[in-house]
């Protein structure tokens, strides 16, 4: 799929459930006024509309970030499999719970913390997942999120969009350059941030 590209519309009834292969694919909520609100990322492995099984339509849509590709499974074949397989099943609501998680972060990031830390928080919670999922290479990640599109996630305007993204590059934190998250200092950009992983609820953590 191409960037910005959705596979999951506002208000379909969809029929399978997508696990991204590559890339990044983003949920986000459609305004009347076309303007988007994003809510979370999804990561290559990722199942970023588990919901979708369990309600009747969908309340959000589901877009490549960048360009990704992606499987989709039925859910004919998913139920049964939740009656052969359980464990599967478990497994599956663990994900829906951590989204829900994660869902919960981002309502305080953007409501609690400043434009800066806002943004070292994002940028916290995508290395620590793309580690765990052993996506990133040393002190860098793969994330083609544009500043516009940043600015949808965290509230901002664009002109606070490059401040912050210049206060973290004058810091020596973080930089987001060409699709690629480069972290500086670790230790720093989570306290900048106020990170504390335990959300994500990683059995094993990656740094």
């Amino acid at each position: 799929m191409d960037s910005n590209e959705d596979f999951i519309r506002q208000g379909d009834r969809p029929k399978v459930s997508a696990i991204v292969v590559r890339g990044m694919v983003a949920r986000y909520h459609l305004l009347s006024n076309g303007a988007r609100q994003y809510l979370s990322f999804s990561l290559a492995g990722d199942m970023p509309d588990s919901q979708c099984l369990f309600i009747d339509h969908m309340d959000h849509a589901v877009c490549a970030i960048g360009g990704a590709t992606v499987a989709t499974v039925p859910h004919v074949a998913l139920l049964s499999l939740f009656e052969t397989r359980p464990k599967v099943g478990a497994a599956i609501w663990r994900e829906t719970l951590i989204d829900a998680a994660i869902f919960r972060e981002a309502i305080t990031n953007n409501s609690a913390r400043s434009a800066t830390a806002r943004m070292a928080h994002l940028f916290c919670e995508l290395f620590y997942r793309s580690r765990a999922s052993g996506l990133a290479r040393e002190n860098t990640c793969f994330v083609p999120v544009g500043l516009v599109q940043l600015g949808e996630a965290l509230g901002l305007s664009l002109a606070t969009v490059n401040r912050s993204l210049a206060d973290l590059r004058d810091e020596e934190l973080a930089d987001l350059k060409g699709g690629q998250l480069t972290v500086k200092n670790w230790a720093r950009l989570m306290q900048r941030a106020g990170f504390n992983p335990r959300y994500l609820h990683l059995r094993r953590a990656p740094l």
